[in-house]
């Protein structure tokens, strides 16, 4: 497992799809991960430390764990099939690990609440991360880099099927990708 960041909350120009972009804490690699409008909005309101009149749905979920009198170790981003991430909620209850399947967006709303690590499988960094080139600041598509042939453990099939993946990722706008860097913080904009 890979400790992972938030790093920004984005959004397609081009369908106005949102997206988390995770980054690896101790290298250059990002995963951006499709996320639906509620779940980047419970994400950016804790993130930009935004107070709410009443609870939102992740405050409730971290609520109800706490009452249970249980703690949430971590999440980790598990698994991608078919061109759909998946993640898992890590509880310590009683003295024992417990694991709960969950989206991703779900489980990072609750990770920024609870202010436990995020984690990612080696093996979904290996299938739909992306690195940055330093000169343009464009992502690096894997089998369009200076001849590379692919990532490694990711077939030609395999990048086929991530061709919605690669399109999605062309129609962000990374012009000011590094700018949440500098202000200590997450880039949450357009």
């Amino acid at each position: 497992m890979v400790e992972m960041t938030i790093d920004s909350i984005r959004v397609s120009l081009v369908n106005y799809q949102r997206v988390v972009i995770l980054k690896e804490r101790y290298a250059d690699r990002y995963l951006p991960i499709w996320i639906g409008p509620a779940e980047a909005d419970a994400i950016a309101v804790k993130l930009q430390d935004v107070s709410v009149p009443r609870p939102l749905t992740h405050d409730l979920l971290r609520s109800i764990i706490t009452s249970l009198g249980a703690t949430v170790n971590s999440i980790i981003v598990s698994d991608l099939l078919n061109d759909t991430f998946y993640a898992r909620i890590i509880l310590d209850v009683d003295g024992k690990r417990l694991e709960v399947d969950s989206r991703p967006s779900d489980a990072i709303a609750l990770a920024v609440r609870t202010k436990v690590p995020i984690y990612a499988e080696e093996t979904v960094l290996d299938k739909a991360s992306i690195l940055m080139d330093k000169e343009t600041g464009k992502p690096v598509i894997p089998g369009e880099s200076k001849g590379e042939a692919g990532k490694e453990g990711v077939d030609e099939e395999e990048l086929k099927r991530m061709s919605a993946f690669k399109e999605f990722i062309q129609g962000l706008d990374f012009e000011d990708f590094e700018k949440g860097k500098s202000e200590g913080g997450p880039n949450l904009g357009k």
